[in-house]
């Protein structure tokens, strides 16, 4: 059973971002290869080329730095959050077909989000911080993306291409239809890999743009 230790709350060195990436990098590593409880910081230290006390400087110890490597993972699928987002759902002048825009949306995010390996990583690390399979009040990602998506909806509002009195609302329900439906059915959302997907995908498009498109 995973250790359910309060992380340290002494005061911690920032430090070198190249050793603090390194170490960061060497224990997710290990976390994944070994599980949490059979990684010693002396292994995470060695395969960081970074003495032990380095390790305990910069994280105080050992749940501290899961939680680290949680967070940084998370960070990191922001990000592809972002880009996506601003790959797809621009300029609301700009995007002639909603369902196509917010179909080609869903499914870069089942696919190159939900279906990518550093998702997987965080639902393992996760699962080795708790002890189970990360559920919403879990998750280190938070609220961020749907409020990254309500930020967008409420720009194609004042466009006067959707009608979303509550764009958080609208975010929510809009991910509840999409590719939260294949998620909950499937257990999986990578529409690349699994022909089921794309469907479920559309038929939400559509579902939501009934209840939201301008009229």
């Amino acid at each position: 059973m995973p250790t359910t230790k309060t992380p340290t709350t002494k005061t911690l060195r920032e430090g070198s971002s190249r050793k603090r990436a390194a170490i960061l990098a060497a224990a997710r590593e290990l976390f994944l290869a070994d599980g949490f409880d059979r990684s010693s910081v002396d292994a995470i230290a060695a395969r960081a080329e970074v003495s032990k006390r380095t390790v305990y400087d910069y994280f105080g110890d050992k749940q501290t730095l899961l939680q680290a490597v949680v967070d940084d993972v998370g960070q990191s699928l922001i990000a592809t959050i972002g880009r996506i987002l601003d790959d797809t759902l621009t300029d609301p002048a700009e995007s002639a077909d909603l369902e196509d825009v917010l179909v080609t949306f869903s499914t870069r995010i089942a696919t190159d989000m939900l279906g990518s390996a550093e998702h997987a990583t965080l639902r393992r690390l996760v699962r080795a911080q708790t002890g189970h399979p990360p559920d919403q009040s879990e998750n280190p990602m938070a609220d961020t993306p749907d409020e990254a998506l309500a930020e967008r909806f409420a720009a194609f509002a004042a466009a006067g291409r959707l009608d979303v009195p509550d764009p958080r609302l609208a975010a929510d329900q809009f991910i509840a239809l999409t590719f939260g439906v294949a998620l909950n059915r499937y257990g999986s959302a990578n529409a690349a890999e699994d022909p089921r997907v794309q469907p479920l995908i559309v038929e939400g498009v559509r579902t939501f743009l009934r209840a939201y498109q301008a009229t």
